[in-house]
């Protein structure tokens, strides 16, 4: 399990097959089973492998990546199944950060991006604050700088049309929507 940048926040995560992992961050994150876990896909092709993308999305999408966002698809039987909700679906990122997008390229597979917040609630700035909350449960804690936090744009598109279920990062003013 490792803490790293992203382009909105500093967060942990590890490979999607790593059982052990995923339940270590759960644990740290003092979260139950039923809480989704997004992960992070290297580009378009990717994400295909591990959701369905109808027509609109992957146009769509195309434009968007890598960027600000978090698309909600329907998973495909390559996604294990501790990672599905009930409704079978998956949070994916393309992040505009290359530190994380070459780790998915060297892993060969995605890997789990979630959100950590310190003892105020507030999202990391920077590799030194996640070092001092959880270094001592973390393998590895990658420094990428500072970095403004901000959550990303989730973008629902498990039907025709897409629903903006969060606002952030990603612009949502190009896209035809239902808030």
């Amino acid at each position: 399990v490792i803490g790293y940048p992203t382009d909105t926040i500093y967060g942990i995560g590890c490979s999607i097959y790593n059982t052990e992992g995923i339940k270590k961050i759960r644990m740290l994150k003092k979260q139950n089973n039923n809480k989704p876990l997004s992960f992070i896909c290297s580009d378009l092709k990717n994400i295909s492998e591990y959701a369905y993308v109808s027509n609109y999305a992957y146009k769509t999408i195309k434009r968007l990546i890598p960027g600000g966002y978090t698309f909600i698809l329907k998973a495909t039987k390559l996604v294990p199944k501790i990672m599905l909700t009930k409704q079978k679906t998956v949070g994916i990122r393309v992040p505009n950060n290359k530190i994380c997008l070459e780790m998915v390229k060297e892993l060969g597979h995605p890997i789990i991006t979630t959100s950590i917040f310190n003892s105020k609630d507030e999202l990391f700035t920077n590799s030194e604050e996640v070092e001092e909350q959880f270094g001592k449960a973390l393998d590895l804690i990658i420094d990428g700088g500072s970095i403004p936090a901000i959550h990303s744009t989730i973008v629902d598109f498990t039907d025709e049309v897409p629903v903006i279920l969060r606002k952030g990062k990603g612009d949502i003013s190009t896209l035809v929507v239902e808030e």
